[in-house]
């Protein structure tokens, strides 16, 4: 009963609107972008970005649904740890967070702590700021996982590099072009 689901949430320094969040668009658009009214500017931007002959990064987050209570271990198998590990292991990858993730260091206690409440025969989260973990253990909310990919190097600017005699030079990549 585990859901795992995808989407682009920012393509260089164009974000989504959470507001606008609708997992069904997922799949209506070349992005894989959830927030519909985002997609003709993303479009626009990175037919500039090519034109240009450059590229850009991007942020995608997974959101894990159903996810059992108690997976994980609070030191050497922590979930976040090992989920971590498994998204750095893609190629481009150069970030990984988990819940507000960089946000909480802007934030106090108070108001990244995720509340407990009991209600209905449930234990009840009021908010899910860790991201679905709580001291690499598994909380039974929603895992919520954003990754920076970054911009691909092979672009047809010109760029500084050294030639296999050690001599400064300088390249311009032809032929495959990842953005």
């Amino acid at each position: 009963k585990v859901r795992i689901r995808g989407a682009l949430i920012q393509l260089g320094t164009h974000k989504i609107c959470e507001e606008n969040w609708n997992w069904n668009e997922i799949n209506r658009n070349d992005f894989f972008c959830p927030d519909k009214k985002s997609i003709k500017n993303w479009e626009d931007y990175l037919l500039k970005i090519r034109k240009d002959g450059s590229s850009v990064g991007a942020i995608i987050q997974i959101t894990i649904s159903g996810v059992p209570i108690g997976l994980g271990e609070p030191v050497f198998s922590k979930i976040d740890a090992l989920l971590a590990q498994g998204i750095m292991s893609i190629p481009a990858v150069k970030g990984v967070e988990i819940g507000n993730g960089f946000k909480s260091a802007e934030l106090r206690g108070e108001e990244n702590a995720d509340e407990i409440t009991y209600k209905d025969k449930k234990i009840v989260f009021k908010t899910n700021n860790s991201g679905g973990t709580l001291g690499g253990i598994s909380s039974g909310q929603d895992i919520i996982i954003k990754f920076a990919v970054k911009p691909t190097s092979s672009i047809l600017k010109e760029r500084k590099t050294i030639n296999l005699k050690k001599e400064n030079t300088s390249i311009i990549t032809k032929g495959r072009h990842d953005p």
